[in-house]
């Protein structure tokens, strides 16, 4: 009897004995099946930018692979754009973000920052961003020259908060360094500024010879692995980071990418410990949408103005594609045909690209001086893609017509054109109002695409204020309501219209006016 206690207490001990091996494996271990996801934004090479197979690569990518295996993690990287990184943190569909953020102290109030992993600039400097110009400019020497100057830079970089400190300067924001370079290719500004790697990279990997660098300006800037604030992954990841640095690794990711040995980096974060606001967040909320609403209002008017034009445009040439879609010679409607397919069949955002950045391109490799004022680019590419289903509008409306009215006419000695003008299309327009009104508000809230281009409508707008405050659920639910007040306005103005131009439903006017009485 005492033998069988003895066994049991024995193998109590060695089941006890195994199960805190097993939880001290697992809380050594505890972070081996973890899987972190990465947001980048792969447009800024040489540190993050797509290869030719689509693969990432560059050398914040190679990084954070070695971090991950250092620290014994995985990596689920997803693209996003460098404007939407930091909301995507606070909201935490991403875990971790590398995408040459700079620690600046107002950013380290929103998130956390690993320990800076890069110093920015070229090599050994201490230089924090460059600025480019065409090489046939002769007038800019210096930053104290950029005044009064139009200027390129990305959205929410340090590069767009330094461009503000210019007296007099019109800046024009893009969504990526390569679009800002782009737009001084065309030569549409005089002058990019933004970091000196990817200036530099792009110049000489592209061998872009019609654009230098003037100046680096000199400050001294870091990046840093971004996380949301008091994330637990951001102990992992500087524990991995600093493995990297301590092993050599750190130093031959650098030399594989910029040639030369790696500059000394800080320990820490210089804005460690900055803490975020903590104002009550429904009285934040409030105050922040009221204070953007100004802002957003000429916006709103900008999207009016370009909605306007490019409809009043689009209508006219798309009623005279309509019209020549019922051509009986042949070739004429293969024409209109071959337009209309191709301007529905291909996204209104490449449309907006091959008018601004590809024609001007093109014709100055051609030797021709040619540049788009934006919103004439933004007008032209909205009215060529809305002709395109107003004419399909407009065909519908024409063919809805009973052919005996046409008959009618032509009997009563209208030629062609007069019965065009005078039977069929005054009643076909008031039934193509409907249709049409759907188009002008989808047109509307298309217009947001001419933002690519730098051009600060509703929506940049918007985005330039989260580029500022990185308030993106207070700024964005604005925009949302100044775009349905808007839709809701225009709705109601085209039901108006609907309702004035037809004779039945006219205010006093009753069927029974209709009737035939006897007397």
């Amino acid at each position: 009897m005492a033998k069988f206690g003895f066994m049991r207490w024995l193998y109590l001990c060695v089941f006890v004995g195994f199960s805190c091996l097993l939880l001290i494996s697992c809380a050594v271990n505890s972070s081996a099946g973890k899987t972190l996801r990465v947001a980048t934004e792969p447009a800024f090479p040489p540190l993050e930018f797509q290869g030719k197979g689509g693969e990432l690569q560059g050398f914040s990518i190679d990084l954070m692979n070695a971090i991950a295996s250092s620290a014994n993690f995985k990596l689920d990287f997803q693209s996003l754009p460098f404007d939407g990184i930091i909301p995507a943190l606070q909201g935490k569909t991403v875990d971790a973000a590398i995408s040459s953020i700079t620690i600046t102290e107002e950013r380290a109030k929103t998130i956390s920052f690993s320990r800076p992993y890069f110093k920015a600039g070229l090599a050994m400097s201490t230089t924090g961003y460059a600025y480019a110009i065409r090489a046939d400019n002769q007038d800019i020497a210096g930053f104290d020259s950029l005044k009064n100057k139009k200027i390129a830079v990305q959205i929410g970089t340090t590069g767009a908060a330094k461009a503000k400190s210019i007296p007099r300067v019109q800046i024009r924001s893009f969504d990526s360094a390569l679009l800002a370079l782009q737009e001084l290719l065309n030569g549409n500004v005089d002058a990019v500024i933004n970091d000196a790697p990817v200036t530099l990279y792009a110049i000489n990997t592209v061998n872009l010879k019609r654009i230098k660098v003037v100046q680096q300006l000199l400050t001294e800037e870091f990046y840093g692995i971004a996380t949301d604030k008091e994330s637990p992954n951001l102990a992992l990841i500087n524990d991995g980071l600093d493995r990297v640095l301590k092993n050599g690794t750190y130093s031959q990711i650098y030399q594989k990418w910029f040639k030369a040995e790696p500059p000394l980096l800080p320990v820490k974060s210089p804005f460690e410990n900055q803490a975020s606001t903590g104002a009550p967040k429904i009285f934040t909320s409030f105050d922040v949408i009221l204070q953007a609403f100004p802002t957003l209002l000429q916006g709103a008017l900008v999207t009016l103005q370009l909605t306007i034009l490019s409809v009043v445009f689009g209508l006219i040439g798309g009623s005279l594609i309509g019209i020549v879609r019922l051509s009986h010679i042949a070739p004429v409607r293969w024409i209109a045909r071959a337009y209309v397919d191709f301007f529905r069949g291909t996204p209104l955002l490449v449309q907006i690209f091959m008018i601004y950045f590809g024609f001007p391109a093109i014709l100055q490799e051609l030797g021709l001086t040619f540049t788009f004022d934006r919103l004439t680019a933004g007008v032209i590419a909205l009215s060529l893609n809305s002709a395109a289903y107003i004419a399909e509008v407009v065909r519908a409306g024409i063919q809805s017509i009973e052919t005996g009215q046409a008959e009618a006419a032509q009997s009563l000695g209208l030629s062609s054109v007069q019965t065009m003008r005078y039977v069929i299309f005054p009643q076909a327009f008031r039934r193509m109002i409907p249709p049409l009104g759907n188009e002008f508000i989808s047109l509307l809230k298309d217009t947001s695409l001419v933002a690519v281009i730098g051009f600060e409508e509703l929506f940049r707008k918007g985005q330039l204020i989260v580029a500022d405050n990185y308030r993106a659920f207070e700024i964005y639910a604005g925009v949302a309501v100044v775009y349905l007040c808007l839709t809701l306005l225009s709705s109601q103005a085209f039901s108006q219209l609907e309702t004035w131009m037809n004779p039945v439903k006219r205010k006093g006017t009753s069927k029974n006016d209709f009737s035939i009485t006897r007397e």
